[in-house]
């Protein structure tokens, strides 16, 4: 089989599979999307020697996985299976994550690390953001509410495939996992003051309206980030990083 044949079969199954799947949008999001067990399928790239490149500079556990998995396609091939090329040339499809397996993980008690709580969030790159920090601080998971979807491409791509290595779930309100639920309120006790247990929902509001009255209603405690008196308000992302930051994060090795 040709080169051009392997491509063709390749494009045939990324037309196939799309659908119903999760598109990992540049190096970054494949290679972690592999490190935390994605099941990936079709891999492309325009440019495999310098995926490969960036691979042994960046991710040399991953290299032979990569030279077998990428398959290397036109450009022009390559824009039209995604919304805007990624600045490395790559992109594939995967599996999402398995729903059931992360309801469990979000449920199971006792747990030794947080899960965020984002209310009625309305920025995906800002969703992504948050699940990339609560993957690296070793949060439970991220759970959302309201209609939009964390998994969506422009999440995915912000959070750079981390949503492989937490778990991530849209629930309603009444569906939220067990625990103490602290919620970020500018009326609440200064955070620095106030542990954050290890069981804890810690509940963000969103960027326009702030916590809804029914998740604020159900406060175990409402809790508030110091901030300088005419400031409004901390970015999501940020806000969610100084909050796991004072939870504790990953005990040092």
């Amino acid at each position: 089989m040709t080169q051009d044949d392997v491509g063709a079969a390749v494009l045939r199954r990324w037309a196939a599979d799309a659908p119903g799947a999760v598109l990992l949008d540049g190096f970054h999001a494949l290679k972690h999307a592999l490190r935390f067990g994605a099941d990936v399928g079709p891999a492309v790239t325009s440019d495999k020697a310098s995926a490969l490149a960036l691979a042994a500079d960046l991710a040399d556990d991953l290299t032979d996985t990569l030279d077998d998995l990428l398959v290397e396609v036109p450009a022009q091939a390559l824009r039209e299976l995604v919304p805007r090329v990624h600045p490395t040339q790559v992109a594939a499809l995967a599996a999402r994550r398995d729903r059931r397996a992360n309801l469990d993980a979000l449920a199971r008690l006792p747990r030794t690390a947080p899960v965020v709580v984002l209310d009625n969030p309305r920025n995906l790159g800002n969703v992504g953001a948050v699940i990339r920090l609560a993957a690296g601080f070793g949060a439970t998971g991220v759970v959302t509410t309201g209609d939009i979807d964390p998994w969506h491409p422009n999440a995915v791509r912000s959070g750079a495939g981390l949503h492989y290595a937490t778990a991530v779930e849209r629930l309603p309100l009444e569906e939220l996992p067990p625990g103490p639920l602290y919620v970020l309120d500018p009326e609440g006790d200064d955070i620095r003051s106030v542990p954050v247990p290890d069981d804890a929902l810690i509940a963000f509001g969103s960027e326009r309206h702030g916590i809804s009255p029914e998740l604020r209603a159900r406060a175990t405690r409402l809790v508030a980030l110091p901030m300088r008196p005419q400031v409004s308000s901390y970015n999501l992302a940020t806000s969610v990083a100084m909050t796991l930051f004072h939870w504790g994060g990953p005990a040092p090795v």
